[in-house]
């Protein structure tokens, strides 16, 4: 006859089995049938995808026992552990970070109130401990089964991004559908990832825009990653799949501190800080209406192959973005002569100045590349406001305290000149290159408007404006004027450039800034 089991063995077994039953339940998500469906559309499912995110072996799963309290709707009977959010702490190149995962197997991935407290949850630790959150964003939207609730829950992760801001960096990935509510989280996140062809981010859909204004539309024209990261600069980086979105991420964050408090960790200095580069020398064309592509230069500057390009297609006629100098992590801004000369127009304006506000927040230098046309000109841009955009440059210019240097390549006309860290508006070091022309405008312009009256009694004013223009280029072409005042600290040979820079930071590392009290300032929105 067998024996039984002691009594308490039988109760640890039972013990034992439930936290692995429901073990089980959570990381099953919505079932074998739901999880083949994901695969079948290309895509990864919330556990793998941050799997791939993070570094073998070190995510910790938070809350994933937690379940819906609603049964409206059959909702009780779609009580899953976890109820769609994965949520979470690991490694990223051996730096800590936290993570969440909506869970398209549940439920379509929506939004629900244990969503919100989940995700709400995983902020407020990311915030107590000083490390970056990353959305992983793959959902139908607001839960509708679970009404105001759901509202709730998307309101309390509002809340935490916005007081999240500049103190931790927030990065969303979108890797499938994210609509209404569901996208004002993103964007008010730090930097958007969206992959191609799966993943989209609209307010209203195509239906409800065929009602209301009978346009038609499909859903990837509308809403797709190169929708938003070239048309609407929704977007700042464009994957073509989900490993290369994620892999994205892992970049993005080696050149970002883990919060406000600290400074973005070195690199391994691969490149030696006194090269000199000669080809710089002639990379300027001598006929300033020519264009050369100004991410020669950064690349030619900055260590090698450490630029990563921010929003890369849009607003190309200005160009932001990560690099290294001798392994220190550094932003970009420059303007782009390839692109409508490098002027400067509202997509640009806002591109920039949110740009230098990040850097600003979380500690990391600012190198301009200046070669300043002027604003664009047009109706279009003087009615869509391009004085208030503009004007947010210089805010964010002249409110940050991060070292700021700049470099004049050539052009450098009248207020948008000032408005790209300029020494008025007090850059720490300003360089310019031989072939630099800082003015109020161009030769040419500014003849027509000086030599006016004296020209238009002239018959033949042709010789004469030739030479009033090449006269004022000798005057004020050249940037020795504005060295010979102190508004240039130095005129460099463009190979030079890099180990100039290079000091520079070395110097201004623990630069210290005073502004005046205040509880924030008012920038032009």
């Amino acid at each position: 006859m067998a024996q039984s089991k002691p009594e308490a063995e039988v109760g640890h077994e039972a013990l034992t089995n439930k936290l692995k039953t429901l073990r089980g339940q959570m990381k099953a998500g919505g079932g074998e049938k739901r999880i083949e469906a994901q695969h079948a559309k290309g895509k990864m499912t919330a556990r793998e995808r941050i799997d791939a995110l993070l570094d073998e072996g070190t995510f910790q799963e938070i809350n994933g026992l937690m379940v819906s309290r609603h049964t409206d709707f059959g909702l009780d009977k779609e009580k899953i552990p976890g109820d769609g959010i994965v949520a979470g702490f690991g490694k990223v190149n051996g730096r800590r970070v936290c993570v969440y995962a909506q869970d398209f197997t549940i439920m379509g991935g929506s939004f629900g109130e244990v969503a919100g407290q989940k995700v709400a949850h995983i902020m407020d630790m990311a915030m107590d401990a000083g490390v970056p959150v990353i959305g992983l964003n793959d959902g139908g939207g607001a839960r509708i089964q679970e009404g105001i609730f759901s509202l709730y829950a998307y309101g309390e992760v509002f809340y935490r991004n916005t007081m999240a801001s500049g103190v931790i960096p927030q990065i969303s990935v979108i890797l499938g559908p994210c609509a209404g509510g569901a996208v004002y989280s993103p964007a008010l996140t730090d930097f958007i990832v969206m992959t191609k062809g799966i993943s989209n981010m609209f307010i209203t859909g195509p239906e409800v825009i065929k009602t209301v204004t009978h346009e038609v539309v499909d859903v990837e024209t509308l809403g797709g990653a190169m929708a938003h990261s070239s048309t609407s600069g929704v977007a700042h980086f464009a994957a073509e799949n989900e490993k290369e979105a994620l892999s994205a991420v892992r970049d993005l964050l080696g050149y970002l501190p883990a919060n406000y408090k600290e400074t973005a960790p070195a690199a391994e200095v691969s490149d030696d800080p006194w090269r000199m580069d000669k080809e710089l020398d002639t990379i300027v064309p001598a006929d300033p209406s020519v264009g050369y592509d100004m991410k020669e230069v950064i690349n030619r500057i900055c260590d090698r192959n450490s630029f990563m390009e921010v929003m890369a297609n849009f607003a190309q006629n200005c160009i932001i973005g990560f690099a290294r100098l001798h392994g220190q992590s550094i932003g970009i801004v420059a303007q782009q002569p390839l692109f409508m000369a490098g002027a400067i127009d509202i997509d640009a304006a806002d591109k920039m100045a949110r740009f230098v506000r990040f850097c600003d927040a979380f500690n990391i230098p600012l190198i301009t590349f200046s070669d300043s046309p002027g604003f664009l000109p047009g109706v279009s841009q003087e009615h869509g406001g391009i004085i208030r955009h503009g004007a947010k440059i210089v805010y964010a210019f002249s409110e940050a305290s991060v070292p700021k240097l700049t470099v004049v390549t050539r052009k450098g006309y009248g207020g948008a000149y000032i408005v790209m860290s300029s020494k008025h508006i007090h850059a720490d070091m300003v360089f310019a290159w031989p072939g630099a022309e800082i003015a109020v405008m161009g030769a040419e312009g500014a003849v027509a408007i000086l030599y006016r009256k004296e020209l238009a009694e002239k018959a033949d004013s042709g010789e004469e404006r030739k030479r009033l223009v090449a006269e004022f280029k000798e005057k004020f072409s050249n940037p020795y004027i504005a060295a010979s005042a102190g508004f240039v600290d130095d005129v460099l040979f463009p190979h030079e450039t890099r180990p100039r820079l290079i000091a520079a930071l070395e110097l201004l590392r623990d630069k210290q800034t005073h502004t005046p009290a205040k509880k924030h300032g008012c920038i032009p929105l």
